[in-house]
């Protein structure tokens, strides 16, 4: 079996690709751009290139079985633009090639956030675009596009994964919200009842290549993706404060405040130095979901090993070695940076 990952050396692309090691049928194809950068010890093939160069996506997708799509330039809010230029349309248009090389199988990486609250739980449920936050619009029509596409010879895997954390940490909450929480300026929403959806990395690559490797998989399959225990918010941010001596938070507010505050922050944004201290998108990822692994267990056999405490510790230690200052709220845009 060939798999590529796209974005190989990414978070989610490098904890795949030291999960897919560990099956012996697997051939592993490693995406990226840069190959300098690819998990230690990897000894597959390197495919180089843009996703945004039609050329390079036949090369990629030639004689592969699975593609695991791992390839994301991320915003948390605000870069319509260039969300489409650099992740919604080169995605489409990996899809499309895929579809016409005959791939099997494709698996897109989401978001436990991408439905309605009250339908999260559901992984087969239909995502939401919601006009404050144009990126994870966009995920939103790529699963739409994959539940669309789906059938006749091309299963379409669509994994809707948890908050990421852990070594070799990307953009996500965590990295937002510590340097936010030093401001003492950030409330409690809704007393920090609400679940939050860490995942350590490696249980997203051991998902993810249970995913790309179940052969009896048809059609559109949706999972959502946790890790052994979903803490509340109160329990991580004490947490923090506890092991890594963050502040907490010294007052609360429901969550139609936090929303309205958010959208004030926004529009201040332009006339301000900085990014706004909180977002909607960041008031929408603390909203309950009520998500658990019960359909990924049952069909892909997943148990995740990892507590969230082991992954933001993981995380938590390179962020004081790397981080020195605030992490932007959006990917770097190649051109601008």
């Amino acid at each position: 079996m060939r798999i590529v990952v796209t974005g190989a050396t990414g978070f989610v692309g490098s904890h795949c690709i030291q999960a897919l090691a560990k099956h012996r049928e697997v051939e592993i194809i490693a995406a990226c751009r840069d190959p300098s950068r690819l998990p230690d010890g990897f000894q597959g093939e390197a495919r180089i290139g843009d996703l945004r160069d039609s050329s390079y996506l036949n090369d990629l997708t030639d004689e592969v079985d699975v593609v695991i799509h791992a390839a994301a330039w991320t915003s948390l809010w605000g870069h319509k633009k260039a969300s489409e230029e650099l992740f919604l349309n080169p995605s489409l248009a990996l899809i499309e090639t895929a579809r016409q090389r005959r791939v099997k199988r494709f698996v897109f990486i989401s978001t436990v956030s991408a439905a309605d609250s009250q339908a999260a739980n559901d992984p087969m449920s239909r995502g939401i675009k919601r006009s404050y936050w144009p990126h994870e619009a966009n995920v939103v029509t790529i699963e739409d596009r994959l539940r669309e596409l789906s059938g006749n010879g091309f299963c379409a895997v669509n994994m809707r994964l948890g908050l990421f954390a852990g070594s070799r940490y990307a953009l996500g909450l965590l990295p937002i919200l510590a340097p936010r929480l030093k401001t003492h300026l950030v409330p409690w929403v809704d007393g920090g009842k609400t679940s939050m959806t860490i995942i350590d990395g490696r249980d997203i690559g051991t998902c993810v290549a249970l995913a790309a490797t179940r052969t009896e998989l048809v059609g559109y399959q949706g999972f959502n993706v946790v890790g052994p225990e979903v803490p509340q918010v109160r329990d991580v941010i004490d947490y923090l404060h506890q092991r890594h001596g963050l502040p907490r938070p010294h007052f609360s507010v429901p969550f139609p405040v936090a929303f309205g505050f958010a959208w004030v922050m926004e529009k201040l944004d332009p006339i301000l130095p900085w990014e706004p201290l909180v977002t909607r998108s960041i008031i929408h990822l603390l909203q309950e979901t009520s998500v658990d692994n019960d359909r990924a267990a049952r069909i892909l056999g997943y148990q995740p090993k990892h507590p969230w405490q082991e992954a933001i510790d993981a995380q938590l230690a390179e962020m004081a070695e790397h981080q020195t200052q605030p992490m932007s709220m959006a990917r770097p845009i190649p051109g601008e940076y």
